[in-house]
């Protein structure tokens, strides 16, 4: 018997690109919280944000296209934005 229980399953990207999306970002809140302990970083920390929102909008483009979009072809950017 499989057991379906939330707690135990953590989280499932929907693809390859949501994956390392999503580690890309942990990785990210991982240095902020370090940072948030180190004094005058202020200004790392706004540039890991940034690229943390860029980030996310990445992420929102691969859940808006699913399949029609790779982030892993050189050209996803342009071929996303088309319209």
């Amino acid at each position: 018997m499989e057991h379906h229980d939330k707690s135990f399953m953590g989280y499932e990207p929907g693809s390859t690109d949501c994956r390392l999306l999503i580690d890309a970002k942990h990785h990210l809140e991982e240095a902020l919280l370090t940072l948030y302990a180190m004094p005058h970083t202020d200004h790392i920390q706004r540039q890991l944000k940034a690229v943390y929102r860029q980030l996310e909008g990445m992420h929102d483009l691969k859940r808006a296209g699913g399949s029609q979009v790779s982030l892993q072809s050189a050209d996803w950017y342009s071929e996303s934005t088309k319209s």
